[in-house]
């Protein structure tokens, strides 16, 4: 069984609220119209823009290892077409809510509008915790949600991608089980696939090299010289852990990583090849015997050059940004700043490269995977790479002139930019029927 939200209302935003205590969506709502204060915008445009489009709720019912049935709910969220078909990921995750849902499909949204992808934003997640079911329960997990939520996807409608505890094996179940279901061979519904199945050289990586690459110029824009600085690590899965790789290799030492189970802390430096395959043996970084234990209050407060939060949503508030002492933060993960402390970093003087502008890397090269697939040619890595820079450097000169323009910090200056580029396309397009 399935059922259907169209145009979900909310309450007026009440930007007084204490952050802190919002929502996530709250919050996207927040930065949204922290922005548009600054833009002379129709307030026809910002009515819709402060809603999903459509958010579709189903009933996943599982056959357990155990022979049991157990339901799961799982929502799909798509929030501005205006600029092409919607695109996000799928996380499967225990605290995934619908209003979480709905903000990342926001920031979806103004992330495809600054990297300049022809796409608008949606978001997917299934309420689950993946680390407790087999692969079995898995892949049948996965297999019911795309079929629910098959009738609004598709290659030039809604092209699903991984996201928290999602992987290129999950995305191969998605596009097995909606091409049995149309009846076609088509491979462009689903990006972040195998290889195998025709995904795109430099995928894996994606995420965390457009990071790097962002930090790398924020880093001269500051006259900070990689070979004696030091980078710090909040959540070690797919883009943190390659986070690490890759400013390691630009110079940085990292000084601590943390994942779900705690942090690991040394001064002069963790041997970054060491702590991977530690984790892989053990499940997590906690107890590398080469470094100490941190807790992730203290890793997110030590002083460092670079600071790259990858885990969830508010790590960063109001209670503990005093006390950030990072010079860049480079945000891996999707909104870990609330407003309050974005107010406070600023202030401080700290450099922001806020997520819908840091961690970009992951959907313009699934616009490169989704563009390989549509017409059967496929790029190499370096090609890839090479790509995936131009434009996101490209991007972050044209925040950075926004913010210098408008003596503003970096995210209300991707926010203006990005609300721009969407409010022009829906002017052109008006409203139908």
């Amino acid at each position: 069984m399935t059922s259907q939200i169209d145009t979900l209302k909310m309450m007026p935003i009440q930007l007084e609220k204490d952050t802190n205590q919002a929502s996530a969506f709250e919050v996207a709502q927040i930065q949204l119209e922290k922005a548009v204060k600054k833009m002379n915008l129709d307030p026809n445009i910002l009515a819709q823009l402060k809603e999903p489009e459509k958010v579709l709720i189903v009933s996943i019912p599982v056959k357990m290892d155990n022979g049991t049935v157990k339901v799961f709910t799982g929502y799909r969220a798509q929030y501005n077409s205006a600029r092409g078909p919607l695109k996000g990921g799928v996380r499967y995750h225990p605290d995934v809510t619908l209003d979480e849902v709905k903000a990342l499909s926001a920031w979806m949204t103004w992330k495809c509008a600054v990297a300049g992808i022809p796409y608008g934003g949606a978001k997917g997640g299934v309420i689950c915790s993946p680390k407790e079911m087999s692969e079995g329960e898995l892949e049948r997990l996965s297999r019911r949600y795309i079929y629910e939520i098959s009738s609004i996807i598709g290659p030039k409608k809604d092209i699903p991608a991984p996201d928290v505890y999602t992987t290129p094996k999950i995305m191969g179940w998605y596009i097995d089980t909606y091409n049995k279901l149309t009846g076609g061979a088509s491979f462009s519904t689903i990006t972040g696939k195998p290889l195998e199945l025709w995904g795109s050289e430099g995928r894996g990586e994606a995420t965390a090299r457009g990071l790097s690459y962002t930090v790398e110029v924020a880093a001269k824009k500051l006259s900070i010289n990689p070979l004696e600085a030091t980078a710090v690590i909040q959540g070690y899965g797919n883009a943190g852990s390659i986070s690490a790789k890759l400013l390691h290799e630009q110079g940085y030492k990292i000084i601590a990583v943390s994942d779900s189970k705690g942090g690991i802390y040394n001064p002069q430096g963790i041997d970054i090849l060491g702590v991977s395959d530690y984790k892989t043996k053990t499940g997590s970084v906690k107890g590398f015997p080469k470094a100490e234990f941190i807790s992730h209050k203290d890793l997110l407060e030590l002083e460092c050059d670079v600071l790259v939060p990858a885990a969830l949503e508010r790590v960063i508030t109001e209670k503990n940004a005093n006390n950030i002492k990072a010079k860049i933060i480079a945000e891996a993960a999707n909104g870990p700043t609330t407003p309050e402390a974005d107010e406070i970093l600023f202030q401080k003087g700290i450099f922001i490269i806020p997520d819908i502008l840091a961690n970009a890397g992951g959907v313009i090269v699934s616009y490169f995977e989704w563009v390989q697939g549509l017409y059967g040619y496929f790029w190499s890595e370096e090609k890839v790479n090479s790509r995936l820079k131009k434009l996101i450097l490209k991007a972050f000169n044209e925040v950075s002139r926004i913010a210098e323009k408008e003596k503003t910090d970096n995210r209300t200056a991707a926010y203006i930019y990005a609300v721009s580029q969407v409010a022009k396309a829906m002017k052109v397009r008006g409203i139908w029927p």
